[in-house]
């Protein structure tokens, strides 16, 4: 690729089986790019076939970053998965390859493009003390104790998310400031060097309803409900993100003998296009496109998108 002022990144946004992976791979084989992973959930090892993580035939045919690198016992988070990210576009981009970010979830993409809040690291010992609290005394305690520390914050926060509810409160407990203030703070600001070329798919609800539902029983039938059961005899501590997977509640609950399998599909199917309508909104208020679809991607897409990445000054190699 020419040399510039501004490296191009492409960024692809939009909610859960809209067909941003296959986007991502039709640009890296196109413009001889590499596609790197900004789903939270992708980042694990665990589950590749429920978290839909790239198919060996799909990363022989580009190079794929950043999927399953971080093992299931670790809490992962938007700062760690930015300074991954930002390794893997410098390497990718000495590598002469364009870099492709892909994935749904919205608060690292933003992340990416625009930094985040000077955050504090906290002390062991207040970690552990706020989260006996919630073991000893439960839930309501610490939402108690939030809301007298941080209003604003546990204003904001549903009583059932622990795991924001106890981050708030270690925030406002090591720091004696709320989390609020921290994260009005002057973000770490846009990274040196690069130019974000955005692209948003955002299909017709129903299409994306039909293609979850789809979607998730290939997954069963390819394999999904063995991953699951192999994840639950790890035996992790039940706040670890993974155990939060879309599919992963209902699959487990019908793995532990809780629910048939067709009701427990259902209720991932339900809980899935939920997540899908919360992504889509975000999107659609949060994610500024270059390029915007309302279509479920096809190949017959293919030609426009490539046609406006070309107009962006990048051109195939030769």
């Amino acid at each position: 690729m020419a040399s510039q002022d501004e490296s191009p990144v492409i960024v692809i946004g939009g909610p859960t089986a809209s067909g941003k992976s296959g986007l991502a791979l039709a640009i890296a084989r196109q413009f001889d790019g590499a596609v790197i992973n900004a789903d939270s959930m992708q980042l694990y090892d665990a589950l590749p076939i429920l978290t839909a993580q790239p198919s060996a035939a799909d990363r022989a045919a580009a190079p794929h970053l950043l999927y399953g690198v971080l093992p299931p016992e670790q809490v992962g988070s938007a700062q760690l998965w930015r300074d991954m990210a930002l390794r893997a576009i410098g390497e990718t981009q000495q590598r002469g390859l364009l870099p492709i970010v892909v994935g749904g979830t919205g608060l690292y993409l933003r992340t990416l493009m625009q930094g985040l809040s000077a955050m504090p690291d906290i002390p062991h010992e207040v970690r552990t003390r706020v989260r006996a609290l919630w073991e000893e005394r439960g839930p309501q305690a610490v939402r108690e104790r939030l809301q007298q520390r941080d209003p604003a914050i546990a204003a904001r926060l549903k009583p059932g998310d622990k795991q924001r509810q106890l981050r708030a409160l270690e925030v406002v407990e090591a720091t004696d400031r709320p989390l609020s203030d921290w994260q009005q703070a002057a973000a770490q600001g846009a990274p040196a060097g690069l130019r974000f070329i955005r692209f948003a798919l955002q299909p017709e609800r129903e299409a994306l309803r039909q293609a979850i539902a789809t979607r998730l029983q290939a997954m069963v039938e390819a394999g999904a409900l063995e991953e699951v059961k192999a994840l639950l005899d790890r035996q992790l501590p039940p706040d670890r993100p993974i155990l939060r997977a879309l599919g992963m509640p209902e699959l487990a609950a019908h793995s532990r003998g809780e629910m048939p399998l067709d009701q427990a599909l259902s209720a991932a199917v339900t809980a899935t296009r939920q997540y899908a309508k919360r992504q889509d909104t975000w999107f659609r208020h949060q994610f500024v496109a270059d390029y915007a679809t309302k279509s479920q991607l096809s190949e017959k897409m293919l030609p426009e998108i490539f046609s406006f990445i070309r107009q962006s000054g990048l051109t195939p190699p030769a």
